[in-house]
Formats: structure tokens, sequence, C-alpha cells
């Protein structure tokens, strides 16, 4: 049955995450929806003044929030159905779903493969994705008798429960190798471990712009886009993913292997400065949002010892605070960092090596345990919640 029929949608207005606070009004925001709910809750991490919350829309115990809008098709229509016990509100780019049916399993339908392929044809827009409520409406759900959702839900809620557990686990293992990265590389008031600002260490060479019509499958020269160094890439990578047309060599300008590529721009302070060392064994091309430091130390250390909160907060000062946030690469490069000798770089490498594999490494341990529980949950998902449709 459609949504709009099955129950009513209303859309929400309004709540900008500055009137958010730590107390008052349970309140989700769309924008927590993406980032840090899964299919159900029965607490919020925000909350809205009594006087805010009244021209905001309520959630009652049972109601489905279902975003509207998005960056991508993937997060577009993203729910979470409120299990709490007392009502909440939510605002702008949300609609909440006020039905009969069990709760989760509409949510846990909404994450299905059959409400993506329904949805991929509704929604709109390029760089903003639009799910809108009367689209929503029109969306053609499953109506199982309710002793066959409430099996589903204990079913799915099983699998949801397992994946918890090993993400706290992961979640932890990540706190301690953070742990031992701050105490491996501190160099407390050590006498032997002399400290020099970057631009002493080395020099930082800009890359050169290329745009998305640059890029090949094949055959073409290896680059690395100041993007994939949010996304894609940790401390360091030996590999690329991405190639650029041939006849672009003369104008491009090259990363070579040891160095450590840093990004000048981002949408939040912490983004900027992010880097990789590269470790492969050729030169690679890079955007002009990229700086190659070219040095004479571990890449690998100085790739750690950019993450690291004592760095962080240093390169904070070097940010102009834009839109866009930009470093300031004449104050970034003043930064001081240690240069313990040689092979006490390469042992701690080793040390920060064997963590980081542990706790990012998709193939292994318990990120490979991991992606496989939620490819074994989305595969069950998707059988449960796929129904021959009623003549």
């Amino acid at each position: 049955m459609p949504l709009g029929e099955l129950g009513k949608l209303i859309r929400g207005n309004g709540m900008p995450r500055a009137d958010l606070s730590p107390e008052g009004i349970g309140a989700i925001h769309y924008g927590e929806i993406y980032k840090h709910y899964g299919a159900t809750t029965s607490a919020t991490i925000s909350f809205i003044s009594p006087e805010k919350a009244r021209g905001l829309t309520r959630v009652d115990p049972g109601d489905v929030i279902i975003t509207n809008t998005s960056e991508n098709l993937d997060d577009v229509g993203k729910a979470v159905s409120w299990l709490g016990r007392e009502p909440i509100v939510t605002g702008g780019h949300a609609t909440v779903f006020k039905h009969g049916q069990h709760p989760s399993f509409v949510s846990y339908w909404l994450q299905s493969q059959d409400f993506f392929d329904q949805k991929r044809r509704l929604a709109t827009g390029t760089k903003v994705i639009e799910l809108p409520t009367s689209k929503l409406a029109t969306v053609s759900m499953p109506v199982p008798p309710m002793e066959v959702q409430r099996e589903i839900v204990r079913i799915l809620d099983t699998f949801t429960e397992l994946e918890a557990e090993l993400e706290a686990e992961l979640e932890a293992r990540r706190r301690q190798y953070s742990q031992r990265r701050e105490a491996l590389l501190s160099f407390p008031e050590r006498a032997d471990v002399p400290w020099f600002a970057l631009r002493e260490m080395g020099s930082f060479h800009r890359g050169r712009r290329f745009v998305k019509s640059d890029f090949v499958y094949d055959a073409g020269i290896p680059c690395l886009h100041y993007g994939e160094i949010y996304t894609t890439f940790g401390t360091a990578t030996r590999s690329l993913k991405s190639q650029l047309r041939t006849s672009l060599k003369t104008k491009l300008r090259f990363a070579s292997p040891g160095d450590v590529i840093v990004v000048d721009v981002g949408e939040t302070v912490d983004d900027v400065g992010k880097a990789v060392a590269w470790l492969g064994d050729h030169d690679v091309a890079i955007h002009d949002h990229s700086y190659a430091f070219k040095h004479g130390m571990n890449p690998s250390f100085v790739s750690y010892l950019m993450q690291t909160q004592w760095f962080l907060a240093q390169k904070r000062k070097h940010v102009a605070r834009t839109k866009v946030k930009t470093l300031l690469m004449e104050g970034f490069s003043s930064i001081r960092i240690p240069a313990p000798a040689p092979e006490e770089q390469a042992e701690i490498v080793r040390e920060l090596d064997a963590f980081d594999a542990l706790v990012n490494d998709l193939s292994v341990g318990l990120p490979a345990e991991l992606a496989a529980r939620r490819k074994q949950y989305e595969y069950y998902r998707d059988k449960l919640l796929t129904f021959p449709e009623a003549p």
C-alpha cells in the first residue's frame, strides 16, 4: 500500500542546529539521522527548549522520521523510528510518518533494496537530492500481518545487536590505538630528539588543477584527488584508484615516492591539512588543493605525527575560517615537529602500522568481521522484506 494510504505524513520545518541544547524537550535533527541513529532509537542526543519546541513537528512514540534532503541518494529517505516513552520534536528536511504498523518494521523496510529502487525513481536534484513528502506518499510498502512484522523485527534486531557489539569492540580498539599513537609521538623533554619547523625539514610543492572530465578508466596517469584523502586513504597508501588522460602530462604536477600529500581545503577545520604518505614506486599527479611535502624523514612517521592531538591543535591556528576552510601554508609550515633517529621513526611506524591494520584494514580482524556481518544482515534484511505483490 502507498505510505500516504497507510498513515499520515507530516513535513517538518525550522529547528536549525543553533537552537539545539543539552537539555529540554527531546529533538532529532535531520542531519543526526545520517550520522548518529540506526533504524530505531529510544533516546535523543539533542534537546530544545520548550518554547522553541512548540512550533515544531511532534513525534509520538511509534512514529518514524524520514529525511527528505541529502547530498546523495543513499542518505535521502534514511529513517529512524522513535521508540521512546515521551513525545519529541523534529524540524525541517524531515517528514514524520504516523501509522498503525510495527515502527521497527517500517524503518527496517526503509533500508531495503525495494525502497531504494523506488526512491531512485522519485528523487530529484544533483548537488542536493530531494525526496519530497508528496512523493514519499506514493511509495508502496508491503503490509504483512502484524505477527509477521514482529518476527521479522525480532530477527533483524538480533543482527543489529550483534553488529552493535562488534562496533563497540572496534571503537574501544580505536581509542586504544589513538592513545598509543599519542604516547609514542609526544617526545616530552628528550634532549636526544631535536624539533624543527616543517619548512626546515623540507619544502611544500602545490599540485595543479584537474577536473572530472580529465579522468579515464585505464591506461592513464596515476593521480590522487584531494577529496580521496578525506574519504579513501588512511595514514599511507601504495596504490591509487584514479587516473588522468595522458595528454595532460606536461600540465600536471607530481608527488614523488616518500612525499606526504597535504590537503589545503575542507568543510571543517579538522579536515583541512589531512595528510597521506605516498609509498608507491612511481610519481603521482596531485590536485592544486594539495601540497607535496618533500622531506628526509620516514613518510609514515610524518603522516602519523599529523594525526596527533598536539599537532592538530597547532594546525587549527593556521586555518582561515571562511565558508570553505583553507590552510594558511605560511603558518602551517612553521609548525615544529620532533625528529628522532631514523631507526626510532621506523620502529614507531612498525608498531602503529600493526595497530592501524587491526582497526582499519577491511581485509582482516574486527573490520573484516564487521563488514561480513553487515553484508549478511543486508542479505537477510532484503530477503525478509521482499514480498510478492498480492493480486
